[in-house]
């Protein structure tokens, strides 16, 4: 059920949970914004840092233990993510401050894809429950995949290393990794107790319909909808993938031709290999198959713009 009443920070003690490695902004000046801006409407504001990711999620916990009403959110997807698998099932309520290099959770929910935008969203907000992925116990907002992308997010950390964070870094870090790739996963898929079996390079699992707008794929409306868009690649092989991801790039792509897509709420992937690395909102994580994935209807609730008129501009 949607709650209309405007949420009210004046009564209202928020902590920051701040990534400081994410993205390649001036953390003083970012901290400073965010304290100025909030501070006078809020009962309390209180920041909680850190530089390593594995520690976001138990900072979220720590601050739900502590009696926090809000927990803001601050950096890219994977602190969005971390920090929403940590309240989801609580009473506290989380807000978005994007600070990534995609930062498609924030505008998936059209909080607003700048600082700016997102601190307007949080001083006139209402809170409303939202969806979440979940994978084997873990906690996803935009998406998980197997097979070549997780290999491409593992190239992109040794670029990133050597050139700086950037989207061109990150779109090159693509074609590296396609280049590398050998041999196609087997999988069955499990969708209302039917198999069918695919022979595949990339099994994208996309949460996010901002996301697939942006890439010109199907599947959006389902997302809106409280379900996944399964797109299974046709492409077996580095140059037929690497095609796919050019048609991609220039907005060509489409199910028939690159994808087989499968719409749910609820399935089951299995593969040959009992062990995959496993792709998620940016992170990877080595899983163990059977993976079992569902839809959590109303699992979190967030701070949306009160006047329901998205911050998010036209994709990019």
């Amino acid at each position: 059920m949607q709650q209309d009443k405007p949420f009210d920070l004046s009564r209202t003690r928020a902590c920051v949970i701040f990534n400081h490695s994410s993205g390649s902004k001036d953390d003083a000046a970012f901290r400073q914004t965010v304290t100025d801006a909030l501070s006078p409407h809020l009962a309390a504001l209180e920041w909680r840092v850190t530089e390593n990711g594995g520690d976001l999620a138990g900072l979220a916990r720590s601050a739900v233990s502590d009696g926090f009403d809000l927990v803001i959110a601050a950096g890219g997807d994977g602190t969005q993510s971390a920090v929403a698998g940590a309240l989801a099932g609580t009473d506290a309520v989380m807000a978005v401050l994007p600070g990534g290099t995609f930062n498609y959770f924030a505008r998936d929910l059209g909080v607003g894809e700048t600082l700016e935008d997102a601190l307007d969203t949080i001083r006139d907000s209402v809170a409303r429950p939202v969806d979440l992925g979940w994978i084997n116990d873990l906690i996803f907002l935009n998406n998980v995949s197997f097979g070549a992308y997780p290999h491409i997010l593992k190239t992109r950390e040794g670029i990133y290393r050597r050139w700086g964070r950037s989207r061109i870094a990150a779109y090159w870090s693509v074609l590296v990794a396609l280049r590398r790739l050998r041999r196609p996963m087997q999988i069955t898929a499990r969708v209302d107790g039917e198999e069918q079996h695919f022979s595949t390079a990339l099994i994208f699992v996309a949460k996010s319909a901002y996301q697939l707008d942006v890439f010109g794929l199907d599947g959006a409306d389902a997302i809106r909808g409280g379900r996944f868009a399964v797109l299974i690649a046709k492409a077996k092989r580095p140059m037929p993938l690497m095609r796919s991801a050019l048609r991609l790039a220039v907005g060509r792509s489409a199910k028939d031709s690159d994808f087989d897509l499968i719409v749910t709420d609820e399935l089951t992937i299995d593969t040959r290999k009992r062990t995959q690395l496993v792709a998620h909102d940016g992170e990877k994580t080595r899983m163990q198959a059977p993976f079992r994935l569902k839809v959590l209807h109303d699992a979190l609730r967030v701070l949306l713009p009160a006047d329901g008129q998205s911050k998010t501009e036209g994709a990019e």
